[in-house]
């Protein structure tokens, strides 16, 4: 259990490192050329962002350090956690494309990539890990919500 707890606050504290680097290309336009964009009726406010990611991000690093306990020794373990580790890359890599760049399509091709990625690894962690799979479902809908976000977005702009 000792070893499945320090797995689990190794893999939050990356989850959250790697959102915590990607805000910066968020914060580079949030506050100037995002709101002049137009948006769809079901944009959600711009404070809701933070606390849901921050939540996703904790639920992502639960779900890869239980995956990683199980032994990384284990070829399951190992598939498992590329897919989330490049899964992680193209969330980070989406924010930095969508603020930074300020290129909502170029996102939407990016987002589209983590979206079939992250099933990738959703199937990969419950071949290990049923609950570490479950942990990865309001990440999945919160991705196809910002996934259909993006893409109004990008169209009505």
């Amino acid at each position: 259990m000792k070893k499945q707890l320090t797995y689990i606050a190794i893999s939050v504290t990356v989850c959250l490192t790697i959102g915590f680097l990607s805000s910066f290309a968020t914060q580079s336009s949030v506050n100037d050329w995002y709101l002049e964009l137009n948006k769809p009726s079901f944009n959600p406010p711009n404070w809701i962002f933070a606390p849901v990611w921050t939540v996703l991000y904790i639920m992502m690093g639960v779900a890869a350090g239980i995956v990683w306990a199980k032994g990384f020794y284990h070829i399951w373990v190992k598939t498992a956690l590329y897919h989330f580790g490049i899964q992680l890359l193209f969330n980070a890599l989406w924010s930095i494309i969508f603020f930074g760049f300020k290129n909502p399509f170029a996102a939407l091709l990016v987002i589209l990539a983590l979206l079939v990625l992250l099933i990738f690894t959703i199937k990969w962690f419950k071949v290990v890990s049923q609950t570490a799979a479950l942990l990865l479902i309001p990440y999945l809908l919160w991705v196809c919500f910002a996934t259909a976000l993006n893409y109004k977005i990008w169209e009505m702009n």
